[in-house]
């Protein structure tokens, strides 16, 4: 039986999308290429909580404030019944994953006994001591700005949204295929590694309708995934592996190259980061700002994206969209809202484990919009989730929505309020902060040089034999699909 909305009840109103405020009829000639990241596992309090942006109203455009932790005073129970109140700072990387599948997140927004009461976000606590019970209060740790300078100027300079949320209250590859599918064909968990290995190198999750890439082509509207990592989450969408033969995913360290030829003609690029070590579960070592890893990694990719759309001869074409794919288990005190269903079809009954039927969104995520035609210090409020970023380039290139989600999702049209662009954005970003960790082949130097916790031992488990087949054939997979000159240093890094 399916759950009707979810398990526990959210506060406020249905969320409905609603008929963008400004007029932006002449987006598609302003607006040429559309730039989406999508990092791992973040909350908006957990990274901008604290960051006390002030700015413009992006709907009013009377003063606010953006909607964080610094005039609050948050704090969860733990398991004694004591108050663990949201502080600063917070820890470089986590010794431990935060919970955050489904029935771990329902207890994050309900509390420990969720007997269908009003979402109050009020078991975080509760759900990280099962974890860490020595610790449980990480969980509440905020980043200070000065922890985060990439982020928190991008935020101050452009337009933050702090009510993004999640597109399900789960983990990682549901939220993922929401933002290129409009749905998750009814996943509701984490796949089993076996079955991630299998989706990615040959079966691949397949969708009623398609995806956005399926809507670009048919458009004959150029698209291309770079990827960070040899195994991105997007080939695991049914016929990505011939789409990567094609050339339609690109190693990342071909971006600065493409670009800065004049001739780029890419519509859309999907940005996925480096996952690190995924295969033996620690995350460390990459950039995609996973708990487990050092999130200044992360803020060195974001830094390294934006100067290069900054300084390139795209810059005054383009649109830059930051966010996370969900928020990692870490504290939000924003109740998120209710939602309308995909509509569409499960397309393995497998997919559905929880019976969950995508009439919630899950929590607050960070989410940041850069464009020269956007205002610097712009705060936006409303209701979105990664579905808006369908929504919103289906609204600009004029494509048909995939499902009943994105068609009532917001756009961000609104905030390209500026019909000729910003002379005054800035071309360099602060250096990233300093965590003094290191990984192998970093060449930053630092007095106070500290190893992830993998470093040393970089496979800390052995890869699982049920997976070394796989890992085999994927190897042999991206050979296929790397080009010739690059085959030699692409098998050395595997070998």
């Amino acid at each position: 039986m399916a759950v009707k909305v979810f398990l526990c009840y959210a506060h406020g109103k249905f969320w409905k999308g609603y008929k963008q405020m400004t007029s932006n009829t002449n987006l598609q000639d302003r607006i040429k290429h559309v730039f989406v990241v999508m990092l791992e596992n973040r909350s908006f309090d957990h990274m901008l909580g604290l960051s006390n942006i002030h700015g413009i109203d992006a709907v009013s455009g009377q003063p606010t404030t953006i909607d964080g932790l610094n005039a609050r005073n948050d704090w969860n129970l733990d398991l004694h019944g004591n108050k663990v109140y949201a502080s600063s700072p917070a820890d470089w990387n986590m010794l431990y994953d935060p919970g955050h599948e489904f029935n771990d997140v329902k207890e994050q927004l309900c509390g420990a006994e969720c007997n269908y009461p009003r979402i109050n976000n009020s078991g975080f606590v509760i759900s990280y001591s099962k974890i860490d019970p020595a610790n449980p209060g990480e969980i509440m740790k905020c980043y200070a700005p000065d922890q985060l300078p990439v982020l928190t100027t991008l935020a101050q300079e452009f337009a933050v949204c702090d009510h993004w949320f999640s597109s399900m209250p789960g983990p990682t590859w549901p939220n993922r295929f929401f933002v290129h599918a409009a749905s998750s064909a009814g996943l509701d968990h984490s796949p089993a590694p076996q079955t991630m290995a299998d989706a990615i190198l040959f079966r691949g999750y397949t969708f009623e309708n398609g995806t956005i890439y399926n809507r670009f082509d048919k458009a004959n509207l150029g698209w291309t995934i770079y990827k960070g990592d040899a195994f991105p989450q997007s080939l695991a969408i049914s016929g990505m592996n011939i789409r990567a033969l094609e050339g339609r995913f690109k190693d990342f360290k071909d971006f600065s190259g493409d670009l800065n030829n004049p001739g780029y003609t890419t519509t859309y690029a999907f940005i996925e980061p480096n996952y690190g070590h995924a295969f033996v579960g620690d995350f460390t070592c990459g950039d995609s700002q996973h708990p487990k890893d050092d999130v200044t990694r992360g803020e060195r990719l974001l830094k390294t994206i934006y100067e290069t759309i900054r300084n390139s001869p795209h810059w005054e074409s383009s649109v830059l969209i930051i966010t996370y794919d969900e928020h990692g288990g870490f504290y939000d005190h924003v109740p998120p809202p209710q939602t309308v269903a995909p509509g569409d079809a499960t397309t393995d009954a497998a997919n559905n484990l929880n019976h969950f039927d995508f009439r919630q969104l899950g929590v607050r995520v960070p989410a940041v919009i850069i464009s020269p035609f956007i205002p610097k210090g712009v705060i936006d409020s409303t209701s979105y989730d990664h579905t808006s970023v369908l929504a919103t380039v289906e609204s600009i290139f004029g494509l048909q929505p995939l499902t009943e989600r994105d068609k009532h999702a917001n756009t961000l049209n609104h905030l390209f309020s500026l019909t000729t662009p910003r002379r005054d954005a800035p071309t360099t970003l602060p250096a990233p902060s300093d965590s003094g960790f290191r990984c192998p082949g970093d060449t930053v130097a630092s007095a106070a040089t500290r190893l992830l916790v993998t470093d040393a031992a970089p496979a800390t488990e052995p890869v699982p034999s049920s997976l070394q087949g796989f890992l085999h054939v994927a190897f042999l997979r991206d050979l296929q699909a790397t080009p010739p000159d690059a085959q030699a240093s692409r098998t050395a890094k595997f070998m």
